[in-house]
């Protein structure tokens, strides 16, 4: 995995945005688009908030989609091996580029057709603890017209377009560029969190 590890850094340092088209194998991204599956026929997914102090009404003019948090004490066998590879993430940065992180946090995201989330950055305003986002796709045979792009807006540079294929992974500081979701035309699934120190 260094050197998987060692792609996203590099990417992280020369352009800002660190990216994997290899981070999830074939059998953990299918794995994990299951547990989504699984969830959302539950109805154990919930509409998602916009920050740690605000929900509401307004809630659904930025976001819609779903989600749920992964436990750091799951005995689920896809969860353990993704959370791991989280956690030898983390120490290769600590080790390599001297973060300081100690933490991290991980949700499901579901975007069912339509979905969508406006233009927003992931750091609390009142909270400074998430240092980096991450975002690992896990979607089959994604196409262009399916939607669903995310939107990175550089300064002062032409926005940056990433279509959410499967086994991807985007990774970037989280409060330095603002983000956006475009509106999926199929179900769109992603595991997303952040890497903190707190």
């Amino acid at each position: 995995m260094e050197a998987i590890f060692e792609e996203i850094a590099e990417g992280y340092i020369t352009n800002r945005v660190g990216i994997s088209l290899s981070f999830l194998t074939e059998k953990l991204s299918a794995a994990l688009a299951q547990n989504i599956h699984l969830f959302h026929t539950n109805g154990d997914l919930t509409k998602a908030g916009i920050s740690n102090v605000q929900h509401g009404a307004d809630t659904a003019k930025i976001r819609s989609d779903k989600t749920k948090w992964l436990d750091a004490g799951s005995k689920n066998d896809a969860e353990m091996e993704f959370l791991e590879i989280i956690r030898l993430f983390t120490l290769y940065l600590n080790k390599t580029c001297y973060t300081g992180l100690n933490a991290f946090e991980f949700h499901y995201a579901l975007y069912e057709e339509g979905s969508f989330y406006g233009r927003h950055k992931d750091q609390f305003r009142n909270n400074s603890n998430r240092k980096f986002s991450m975002i690992s796709y896990l979607n089959e045979n994604w196409q262009q017209a399916d939607g669903g792009q995310l939107i990175l807006h550089h300064e002062g540079k032409a926005a940056q377009n990433i279509l959410p294929e499967g086994g991807k992974t985007v990774f970037f500081k989280s409060d330095e560029l603002e983000h956006e979701v475009a509106v999926a035309t199929r179900d769109r699934m992603s595991v997303t969190g952040w890497l903190k120190r707190v």
